[in-house]
């Protein structure tokens, strides 16, 4: 697979996204870890994850200990770069709650190394900012964690452009990543895009899809993608990575998947390159 950085590392350019794996409607584990396999398999070397991802209120982690455990029985496990997040909670009833203070992401990043089996967190991201606490509180505790050693890069989610800068100082620099949402139907993170691509920080954009399958590749912001996917005989799916990759050289999709043969189709977008009219078509749209 085509590769691409974070902070200094590299990376395939299309990641994983891991969530579906473990909220509501998730697969059994058999399936599960034949996704994360099929991934590696397929040249994926970035997975993205969270301690809050968890469908019920007893299984804080869920799936970063069912991610450990897929590295740990593949042979190209090593080889993963672990992207998890803390600041965002769920309570079990469906529910997301935040608390971005200090004191929980510190106890939060300790309880994801033991499940994660590390000595260092790859990439640790702060999941979303508390109105109740202070931007530079919550990214000084990211600080403390590098300076500490516990963490080896920082990233955000969920960040507009001040917040982006403003980590980017407390961090002295250190910030590598950040994680907003963007996909055909959802935009509206455009200016953070090019931010990171005049600062050089690497873009995840989640939920890259957006509706796309309720939208069978129809709906409005969509109908584009599927006419170029039927010309170019690939998925839909495929054309909206590929539409993303060509935006920045610092753009890292990571879709998320709970089939084997959804990631499959995800990864071959690193090699679809569309032409510079399917490109203005698809962004017009």
């Amino acid at each position: 697979m085509h590769t691409r950085r974070i902070g200094d590392v590299e990376v395939g350019a299309i990641g994983l996204g891991a969530m579906p794996m473990s909220i509501e409607g998730r697969p059994d584990e058999a399936r599960s870890l034949a996704t994360v396999h099929a991934a590696l398999d397929a040249g994926v070397t970035l997975i993205d994850t969270a301690d809050a991802y968890h469908r019920d209120a007893g299984e804080v982690g869920h799936n970063e200990t069912l991610i450990a455990r897929a590295l740990a029985s593949h042979d190209r496990g090593g080889d993963v770069l672990v992207a998890t997040k803390g600041g965002h909670l769920r309570p079990g009833d469906g529910s997301w709650t935040l608390d971005g203070s200090p004191r929980h992401l510190k106890e939060a990043c300790e309880a994801s190394l033991r499940r994660l089996g590390v000595e260092a967190i790859g990439l640790y991201q702060f999941h979303r900012p508390d109105p109740r606490v202070p931007y530079a509180e919550s990214i000084g505790a990211l600080r403390d964690l590098l300076d500490e050693g516990k963490i080896r890069m920082a990233g955000i989610s969920n960040a507009d452009p001040e917040r982006i800068r403003q980590a980017r100082d407390i961090l002295g620099g250190r910030l590598v990543s950040v994680q907003n949402q963007f996909s055909p139907a959802f935009r509206s993170s455009g200016p953070e895009l090019e931010l990171c691509a005049e600062l050089g920080l690497a873009f995840l954009p989640w939920s890259p899809f957006g509706g796309i399958a309720r939208a069978g590749g129809l709906g409005s912001s969509y109908a584009p993608f599927a006419r170029v996917a039927r010309t170019r005989g690939v998925s839909p799916y495929q054309v909206c990575l590929a539409w993303m990759l060509a935006k920045s050289p610092v753009v890292v999709p990571i879709p998320g998947a709970s089939r084997p043969e959804s990631v499959r189709d995800s990864v071959r977008a690193a090699d679809l390159e569309l032409s510079a009219e399917e490109i203005a078509e698809l962004d017009a749209a």
